[in-house]
């Protein structure tokens, strides 16, 4: 029984088999030894025990109950439900049966029988505290959240130092509208005992719901300090370090969850996300392959595997993983954003397949149940322009469009921010042109942009990590657009009407590969704001080295392996170039290793191509000034990266393609006047990088000129953008008025 109780099951056995073998046939040692050998191995073992004594002992309810626990254990719930059916027919009031039968009903969503079920039990066991927190849980699903609360009141009163019926009866709170009432009686709870470590932990995640992270960061800190051992505290401390982005710290938290609680992968599934977005993407991969050998394939796992991979520089095999997920999880809208994230980095992937992939994606967001929308339709009044994104800071989103919005006409348009402040120097210029900002903190963001009357929404955050695209398949304002922020293709949401290109992006016949209405704007599609502090253009590497060096600081994702291989066709045809790729990835030397093995194994000597990882933004700048000429990686081009590297005095080569992340360099080439830099083809382009090394005196005068002459051009003429911009806003809204 020691030995039972403790868990060790297989020493369990041997001891009761030694007492069955002496004599001892009691019904409670046979069903003892069938629990042991119940759990020993893969399960079931004890299967044929128990049923034996069911048969036997008609009165005797435990042998069902037991056997209903060893199905629900291992995933027959079909068994389960008819065993516990058969406990309640022997013992109409066992409270274990009666919560098991419960919950089955809970995990088909059949709120009603399971309350059914749990109103009686608590009735037969008012002080079963499993049987409150679980009726709480039914109330909660059946939507009556003012009831869950109470019975997670009761629960609470019975277990108070369980702090998971705390939080949950937290969240039932929250969702009965009574955020405030919960904060003031945590207060009362804390002023009584200001080391309560529960009260600390679910009033400092209750103040992060409501958006006041700052306050619910150093709640949680002094609670996982009080409790380092409560695995929920830890959990929610290390929940609020990463919304704050704090990810280092939050590694340190999410290391102790995986001691303080081996046997619960979501803490090392969040592990495998926060790794992945430290850019520290092979442990990110290690781990999510661990959870997957010891689990088996879930999507959370896929989808942290499908980003380490695809970061990684290894697109099929990341496109392999988000297939499965989709597979696995064919309605799950998350499934299908995983995929359609990692297809666009794809060799040889189509707009037509693309676009499939994204319309899927938006066919897997349910639009919510909105209040109709009361904008006048007059064409010729003052518009609320609404900004939706995470990402208005210094972010490829910031650096391409903070200069147009900072020249719309501002008796023509008013500007709404929507989403995260993170005070940086470009945040502070969003600033400075809204009207309002609302960052949208609450557990209902699409109910708060739909009050403030949004004429024109405009996504800037696509299907990304932080993106909130998937808010407009509400339908928040009468225009939604999409503009830059992970915008590699059509977004395939129906309610999402416009989509702002230019003729070099999308050129005409494109139309066929997009679900929303092309928006081209008369010059380029983004306006590039170059940093103050950008270093001064050097002189031609080429000049001092003798030989050619070529460059490319894009994510390792775009660099698929025809990529490498026409790469090394033109190292090969110019032997004494150099070629320099710079990306966080390579800070790892197993990735490095493995980027150096396939140059060596197409011809080049590793001496030959220097591997750099990342650095901050004004070295990544002044490191321009070791290259001589970018090669733009395919079918996933540059696109804030071409910028730099042609305000650093760097042209660059390109090879456009069919989908919208193909041409992002063809368009700031065209704007710029450097149409002579952009290939047909594979061909075309190895030829071309060749034939530079012939005229080295050339490439020195345009990369002396090159920052002048951008300057000059549409790319940075920011009143020419926003005099486009405008025209183009004020048309869709021209064209939704004509239609009313």
């Amino acid at each position: 029984m020691i030995h039972l109780a403790a868990g060790q099951f297989s020493e369990a056995s041997a001891s009761l088999r030694i007492a069955v073998s002496l004599g001892d046939h009691t019904p409670a040692t046979l069903l003892n030894l069938a629990l042991a050998e119940d759990r020993i191995g893969d399960g079931g073992g004890g299967r044929p025990g128990m049923l034996e004594l069911e048969r036997a002992y008609r009165q005797w309810d435990e042998p069902s109950l037991r056997l209903a626990e060893s199905f629900r254990r291992t995933g027959e719930f079909g068994l389960a439900e008819q065993a516990y059916e058969t406990v309640l027919e022997r013992n109409p009031r066992r409270a274990e049966a009666l919560i098991g039968l419960a919950m089955m009903h809970l995990s088909r969503g059949d709120a009603e029988a399971a309350q059914r079920l749990l109103l009686r039990c608590c009735s037969l066991a008012p002080d079963h505290v499993e049987a409150w927190d679980a009726l709480g849980m039914a109330l909660l699903l059946g939507g009556d959240a003012p009831a869950a609360e109470h019975a997670f009141t009761e629960a609470a009163r019975l277990d108070p130092g369980s702090i998971d019926i705390a939080m949950r009866r937290m969240g039932a709170a929250f969702d009965a509208g009574r955020a405030d009432q919960e904060l003031a009686r945590l207060d009362v709870a804390i002023h009584d005992n200001p080391l309560d470590a529960i009260a600390l932990t679910v009033r400092g995640v209750l103040l992060g719901q409501q958006g006041r992270r700052t306050e619910a960061l150093g709640l949680l800190e002094a609670a996982a300090a009080l409790a380092p051992d409560m695995a929920t505290t830890v959990a929610a401390f290390a929940g609020a370090l990463i919304a704050a982005n704090h990810l280092h710290e939050a590694i340190a938290q999410l290391d102790r969850l995986v001691v303080l609680a081996p046997d619960e992968p979501m803490h090392r599934n969040n592990r495998a996300a926060v790794l992945n977005r430290m850019n520290r993407f092979r442990e990110g991969r290690e781990e999510a392959e661990g959870l997957i050998a010891a689990h088996g394939e879930r999507p959370g796992y896929l989808c942290n595997l499908t980003n380490a991979l695809t970061s990684l520089g290894l697109q099929e095999a990341g496109v392999a993983t988000a297939r499965r997920m989709v597979a696995l999880a064919p309605d799950d809208f998350v499934a299908h954003r995983t995929l359609c994230n990692a297809l666009p980095y794809l060799d040889g992937i189509g707009g037509a397949e693309l676009l499939t992939a994204y319309r899927a994606a938006g066919m897997a967001l349910p639009a919510g149940s909105i209040a109709p929308l009361g904008n006048t339709p007059d064409p010729d009044r003052k518009l609320r322009i609404g900004l939706l994104s995470n990402t208005m800071k210094v972010h490829p989103v910031g650096w391409l469009t903070i200069a147009g919005f900072e020249h719309l006409d501002p008796a023509r348009f008013e500007i709404v921010c929507l989403g995260a402040r993170q005070p940086d120097s470009l945040q502070r210029r969003f600033a400075a042109i809204a009207h309002e900002w609302d960052e949208l903190d609450d557990a209902n963001p699409a109910a708060r942009i739909h009050a403030r009357h949004i004429d024109i929404l405009i996504d800037l955050g696509g299907y990304g990590d932080r993106g909130m695209m998937r808010l407009c398949a509400d339908r928040l304002a009468p225009v939604q657009i999409k503009w830059v922020g992970s915008q590699n293709h059509s977004s395939g949401l129906p309610a999402m009407d416009w989509f702002i290109t230019d003729r070099w992006e999308t050129p005409t016949g494109f139309e066929p590969f997009y679900s929303e209405r092309l928006l081209r704007l008369a010059d380029g599609y983004v306006c590039f704001s170059p940093p103050a502090y950008a270093p001064d253009v050097g002189p031609l590497p080429a000049l001092r080295a003798g030989h050619l060096t070529f460059g490319c600081f894009n994510n390792l994702a775009k660099i698929t392996p025809s990529v490498l291989a026409v790469w090394a066709g033109i190292m090969r045809q110019l032997p004494a170039c150099r070629l320099i790729l710079k990306c966080p990835q390579l800070e790892d030397t197993s990735t490095r290793e493995r980027l150096h093995a396939a140059f060596q194994a197409a011809g080049v000597e590793t001496s030959r191509v220097a591997l750099r990882g990342g650095s901050p933004h004004r070295d990544l700048l002044d490191q321009y000034n070791d290259v001589d000429v970018v090669l733009d990686p395919f079918p996933y081009s540059g696109g804030l990266t071409t910028c730099e590297a042609l305000w650093m005095g760097v042209p660059t080569l390109t090879m456009p393609g069919e989908i919208f992340a193909a041409r992002h360099s063809a368009s700031h080439l065209s704007n710029v006047g450097l149409t002579d830099w952009i290939a047909r083809d594979r061909e075309d382009y190895i030829a071309r990088a060749v034939n530079l090394a012939d005229d080295l005196p050339a490439l020195a005068e345009l990369r002396t000129g090159l920052r002048r002459r951008m300057k000059a051009s549409p790319l940075c003429d920011a009143p020419r953008f926003g005099r486009n911009l405008g025209a183009a806003l004020i048309s869709t809204w021209q064209d939704w008025c004509a239609r009313q």
